[in-house]
């Protein structure tokens, strides 16, 4: 019997997201000046209103007010009528030292003997279901809001948008969990007042069903599009208004939108979040190590889903162990436990070589926190950073390293595939 499945996703004008993405931002402006800084921040928005949190160890000095103020504008809260904008919020920063406690775990004399920064267990996941090797509801959803996102900021196809939104997606499986089509689409759009609420819904929903939606599907691959027909129900701004948003809306705070940054429902999940963490957090880096794993895994043709889980104890260098989930999906005769055996001999993931394996200890986090850490382009570009003093510092930062399948030969050769 075919069943349905659902992942949302939430854009970079949401609270919570606005909040990921503070925290990013003074994640990479410290690592862009001192590349061994730790830092745990955790950023609260409100009602014009930014709280700065958390604690650091490192010897830069940064204006996190200006860094702070920045990364909401060019979000696109530059309105006063929006009860929060860049230039007008007020910015409280409660920033101290990292604790010496938590520090003497992490810190060694030799830098491959780190131990990790905290303990628990970290998930990554693949599947062979999309060209990106994500589940398919999430990607979509990102997609949707991605596109809506840029439609705002060109301000010509949809005038009336707000920064604040959220997608959602439904599809229908065949039994062999292969997408038969879409069942359902939900989109909520913050927007402008601009007529009665029921011309203002009507106006709505024309524009997402036929300019978001096509601009969408004309970036997918066929196999994809033809999931899309006209039985869709589409659910459109469904409480009829949305003009009050963003963090006057609703109060974000940093690391509340897991799901929507991992793998929207599908693998598992450790309960860590990412943003506002420095790699030397497992919860982070190693997240994106498993991820690393889990698609080279599958790129390769050992599976075609993949689940991958690794543990840490606070200050201890080795991982407790890893854990594989193939699925049932393994074409050929090897159990989980063999695959995940081949696997830890394969991959180091002692914390300092998962930092220099996938060149963590760069400035690249800010481009995680919307839409996203995984299943994104691995790509170079060149961030500019600057400090209070006048100096700064231009350099050439490679995203989201653990996209890269730099380990399917190697994979391929100890599989013998």
């Amino acid at each position: 019997m075919a069943y349905l499945f659902t992942s949302e996703s939430v854009s970079e004008g949401h609270p919570d997201k606005v909040a990921d993405q503070i925290s990013d931002a003074l994640i990479d402006n410290f690592l862009a000046f001192d590349r061994d800084s730790k830092v745990a921040c955790e950023t609260l928005v409100t009602t014009g209103q930014v709280v700065l949190a958390g604690e650091v160890k490192s010897h830069t000095y940064l204006d996190v007010q200006k860094i702070a103020r920045d990364t909401i504008n060019k979000i696109g809260y530059t309105k006063g009528e929006y009860m929060f904008d860049g230039n007008s919020c007020g910015v409280f920063s409660a920033i101290h030292e990292q604790s010496d406690d938590i520090n003497r775990g992490v810190d060694r004399a030799s830098k491959e003997q780190q131990g990790a920064g905290d303990q628990g267990m970290m998930f990554g996941y693949a599947t062979r279901e999309t060209e990106n090797y994500m589940p398919l509801a999430l990607d979509l959803s990102h997609r949707i809001l991605k596109e809506l996102a840029t439609l705002r900021k060109e301000n010509k196809d949809i005038t009336y948008l707000r920064p604040d939104s959220k997608s959602q997606v439904t599809i229908e499986y065949s039994d062999d969990n292969i997408p038969q089509r879409i069942d359902s689409i939900v989109v909520s759009t913050q927007h402008d007042e601009f007529g009665d609420d029921e011309s203002m819904l009507t106006k709505i929903k024309d524009d997402v069903i036929n300019i978001v939606i096509p601009r969408v599907i004309a970036k997918l691959p066929e196999q994809t599009q033809a999931l899309f027909d006209s039985d869709i129900t589409y659910h459109i701004n469904p409480t009829g208004k949305f003009v009050i948003g963003g963090p006057h809306g609703d109060t974000g705070l940093t690391g509340r939108k897991i799901i929507v940054d991992t793998y929207g429902g599908k693998g598992a999940h450790g309960g860590g979040a990412f943003s506002g963490k420095d790699p030397s957090k497992v919860d982070r880096s190693a997240a994106y190590a498993t991820r690393h794993i889990a698609k080279n895994l599958v790129a390769a043709g050992v599976a075609d889903e993949v689940l991958v889980q690794v543990s840490y104890a606070i200050g201890v260098v080795e991982p407790m162990g890893i854990f594989i989930d193939t699925y049932g999906t393994c074409p050929f005769n090897m159990t989980d436990g063999e695959i995940a055996k081949k696997v830890s001999q394969l991959f180091d993931m002692r914390p300092a070589a998962i930092e220099e394996r996938l060149k963590l200890r760069s400035p690249m986090y800010s481009e995680t926190a919307a839409y996203g850490h995984m299943g994104r382009e691995n790509e170079i570009v060149t961030k500019t950073f600057s400090q209070p003093n006048g100096e700064s510092v231009t350099l050439d930062v490679e995203l989201f390293t653990w996209e890269k399948l730099d380990y399917v030969d190697k994979v391929k050769e100890a599989f013998g595939l």
